[in-house]
This record gives C-alpha cells, structure tokens and sequence, in this order.
C-alpha cells in the first residue's frame, strides 16, 4: 500500500510538472509574457473569473492563436511517442524497441516526401498534404511489415523485427532515390530535413481538435493493456498460460501503438529519442509494472516534448533547432546518468 500511494504521489506530481511546463513554453519565445498574465488570460478564456485586461490584445492573440497550439501539440507528441514506446518495448519484449522500429518512421518520411514532389496544394481540417500523407505512410508500413512477418496464422517477434528493418531500408533508399533525381525536392531540401530532424508544425485549433482525441483516447486504451503487457514479460508462453490471446493482443497493441505513432508524426515530423528515453527513465524510476508505467511515462513524454520545443525555439533565437536534436541532446545524457545512479541491474 505505502509503494502504491508513494506512486500515485509521483504520478501527481508528473501530472503537475506537465501543467508547469505548459504554462512556462507558452511565457516564452519571440515576445515574452509574464506568467501570472497567461494564467488570468486563461481564467478570463474559461470564465472563471473576469481580471481586468493588463496586457495588450496582441499578446492575448500571440497566447492562444500561435504558442499555446503548438506547446499542446507538442505535449500530445510528447505523450503519443513515449506511450507508443512502452507498447513497442511490452510487445516486442525489447529494451531497444521505439515507436519507429517496425518502419514507421520510413513509411511517414517517403510519405511526406512523396507529398513534397507533387505539384498539389490542398487542406483538410488544417492539415495540409505533408501530414496526411506521412500518417497514412506510417500506417501503411506497420501494415506491411506485420503481414510480411506473419507466417501460419502467427507472427513471430523475430520476422517482425526483421521485416521492420529490411523496410525501412528499401523506404530510405527510395526516399533518397527521389531527391536525388528530383530538382522539385532539392529545393525543398530543407522542408525533407525539416521533418526528418523533427519540428512541432502547429499552426491552429483545427489541428489540436483532431490530433488530440487520437492520442488522448490512445493513452487510456493502452491503459487496459497494462495487464497483457506484463504477462507478455514472461514470453508468449506465460502469458498464453495466464489467459492472454497472444496474437490477438499483439494485432491490437501494434495498431495502437502505431496509431500514436502516426499522429505524432504528422505534426511533429520524426521526433527521436522520445519513444526510447522516456520509457526507459521511468521504468529505472518505478519499476516495469505497466499499471503505472504507461501514465508515467505518458506525462513524462509530454513535459520532455514541451521543454525541449521552448529550447528549440529560444536557445539561438531567431534561428530555430529542431526539436529532434534537443531531445537527443538532453535525452541520452540524462538517461546514462540514470542508469548509472540507480548502481543495479536494468529490469525489464
């Protein structure tokens, strides 16, 4: 009991360093805004309370049109990539494992690049074709890879493995195939790198409104897993003896994480290290009992995101990193550091 509550205690306090750092990316960036206005401007929005007005109305429509969908959209990849990574490391029962080992992050990228050759323009709910067409990629890849490794009715985690990296190899090698040959793609090099090294591309509500319910939804569904995810700790065996329906379950738990997966994607671009760290710096924190490391690791992901973007956006101001090399910088050293304080053995 004493172990249960000093858990629910941390996962508070997690929940409560999301909220922080929600309100802390959105004070910052080109124009700063002090906190304490961005919490009564939230108050006002919400109709709690009516402060007068002590900021000027510009500031007010830079907080919620510009910074605050962006630092939502990066909690929301923040918490899909970590959740979906803690689903891919159960399934899979490898300490290596993240959201993109199974080809997602190739199918999204030549998804996105095949988007970036054509001469289209169009919008749909505030996406444009670069997006849409990374998730479908995503998809489309996990898809393949899960039917090329199924043999007799089962799909051993060995050929997925395999088949996720022989994909991903050809998707890459076609992907560079075409901006190669491609004058159209050379110069749009730098929109490819963009969405290869990660960048959060929010840029309304309309977005938020659709991305949101994937992940939110996601998150509590993979909840229900928490049970078939230890049992699959044991090996296929142990956990078909314990009453799990292994290939069933493994169906299920793939596709959720890679709807995740592709709903981070498609406005973030390939934001590394996520799915892999966090995890990992939670499960050294509270143990591999996924009851609680799935919400842990879903509010550590989130908060990780959003103050990785704020360093993105500020540290070499007005020029802006992506996000995706912040995430590795500050990742792998905080988790070797981890490791090396917990002083015994990893358990997975």
């Amino acid at each position: 009991m004493r172990r249960r509550n000093k858990l629910i205690l941390v996962l508070s306090l997690l929940g409560v360093s999301l909220i922080a750092s929600l309100f802390l990316a959105s004070a910052f960036g080109a124009v700063s805004i002090s906190l304490p206005d961005i919490l009564r401007m939230a108050l006002n929005k919400v109709a709690v309370f009516d402060f007068p007005s002590t900021w000027r109305a510009a500031e007010e429509t830079i907080i919620f049109q510009i910074r605050l969908p962006r630092v939502i959209g990066g909690a929301l990849v923040g918490m899909a990539l970590a959740t979906a990574g803690v689903l891919f490391q159960g399934l899979l029962r490898n300490p290596m494992a993240d959201p993109y080992i199974i080809g997602t992050s190739a199918g999204a990228a030549l998804g996105a690049t095949i988007a970036m050759l054509l001469p289209i323009n169009l919008a749909f709910l505030g996406f444009g074709l670069v997006p849409v067409a990374a998730f479908c990629g995503a998809l489309a890849t996990v898809f393949l890879v899960y039917n090329l490794a199924r043999v007799g009715g089962k799909t051993p985690i060995i050929s997925m493995l395999l088949a996720g990296v022989v994909v991903s190899s050809l998707m890459a090698a076609i992907m560079a195939l075409l901006i190669s040959i491609s004058d159209r793609l050379q110069l749009n090099l730098h929109s490819v790198y963009s969405f290869l090294l990660g960048h959060i591309s929010v840029t309304g509500w309309e977005q938020i409104a659709v991305i949101a319910p994937l992940v939110i939804g996601g998150i509590i569904v993979a909840r229900f897993f928490a049970f078939h995810l230890n049992a699959l700790s044991l090996g296929e065996e142990g956990a078909a003896y314990l009453g799990v329906e292994v290939e069933r379950d493994k169906i299920l738990i793939l596709a959720l994480g890679s709807l995740l997966t592709a709903a981070a994607v498609s406005i973030s671009g390939l934001v590394g290290f996520v799915g892999l760290v966090v995890p990992h710096a939670m499960r050294l924190s509270f143990g591999p009992d996924h009851r609680f490391l799935l919400p842990a690791s879903a509010l550590g992901g989130g908060a990780f995101v959003i103050i990785a973007d704020l360093l993105a956006r500020t540290l070499m101001a007005p020029i802006e990193i992506p996000v995706g090399i912040i995430t590795a910088i500050i990742g792998a050293p905080f988790f070797l550091y981890l490791l090396r304080r917990t002083r015994k053995e990893y358990a997975f």
